[in-house]
């Protein structure tokens, strides 16, 4: 007897994103620019009863400091990062973006949706289990 898979995490929300996605490439095609399809993709997953942020900015923690502060293109409901691409096709360093993203921050599931010559997208996971915290801003270390 086969057992039935584990559900995806957040799969309902990341099947109705991805769905938006194919809609937008196949509304705009390829050939623009990422920035374009970031602006055209939040207004159309806003329109699908989702909650998005633009933008949104990450902080990267290096021994307990802040060491800069980068921005996602999109959040959705606070628990799907997306990074938006207009390559030809997407390889693994782009991939490996979406997972230091997801490693720096809170969130889990990391969509990477490529608008390239073929709309593309890969489904990223990495859960808070696996994350190391930084100490708190105010932590001093005695070394």
């Amino acid at each position: 007897m086969d057992a039935e898979p584990p559900p995806l995490i957040l799969g309902e929300q990341t099947g109705a994103i991805i769905h938006e996605f194919c809609i937008v490439y196949n509304e705009l095609g390829g050939g623009f620019p990422e920035f374009v399809y970031r602006r055209a993709l939040a207004p159309a997953l806003r329109g699908a009863g989702l909650a998005v942020s633009e933008e949104v900015p990450l902080p990267v923690w290096f021994r307990g400091n802040r060491i800069v502060t980068f921005r996602v293109d999109l959040v959705v409901g606070d628990r799907v990062l997306i990074e938006v691409k207009a390559l030809p096709e997407v390889d693994k360093f782009q991939q490996a973006q979406v997972l230091h993203y997801l490693k720096a921050s809170d969130l889990e599931v990391g969509l990477l949706l490529n608008f390239g010559r073929r709309p593309e997208f890969r489904r990223v996971i990495y859960e808070n289990t696996r994350k190391r915290r930084p100490p708190p801003e105010d932590f001093q270390s005695s070394i």
